[in-house]
């Protein structure tokens, strides 16, 4: 197994072991028509969080942030090429160990970043 593989697993062990009181947080993210809600999200340095995203809009839309998930540490799951990708109604949640700094966020569909779909993420 890769190191951060085994990294991983033992995170994974780790918050499974913990009391509910003390498992991963979880932030809500709602995707709109050309809007995030949040549009800020206030996540901790080095702590593990659960990302929960919806799209309550009919269309599609995603979530690009390379920056934040090249500089966070995955737990369990992956973020191939930094964006989440949400149909119409779908969800997903990843759970991830965010690294300090202030990251850009929009939507990659046509228009979409040009029509207001843009957040940030500051993590301290």
């Amino acid at each position: 197994m890769k190191a951060s593989g085994l990294a991983a697993a033992v995170l994974c062990s780790t918050l499974a072991a913990l009391p509910a009181s003390a498992q991963t947080p979880t932030q809500s993210i709602e995707l709109r028509s050309f809007s995030y809600t949040p549009a800020t999200l206030h996540l901790a340095a080095g702590k593990p969080v659960t990302l929960a995203f919806v799209n309550r809009s009919g269309g599609s839309h995603d979530f690009t942030a390379k920056a934040f998930f090249a500089h966070s540490r995955m737990v369990g799951s992956s973020v191939p090429g930094g964006e989440i990708e949400l149909k119409g109604g779908q969800s997903r949640s990843i759970t991830l160990i965010p690294a300090a700094g202030r990251y850009k966020v929009h939507c990659g569909h046509f228009m979409h970043k040009q029509f207001g779909m843009t957040g940030e993420i500051i993590v301290q």
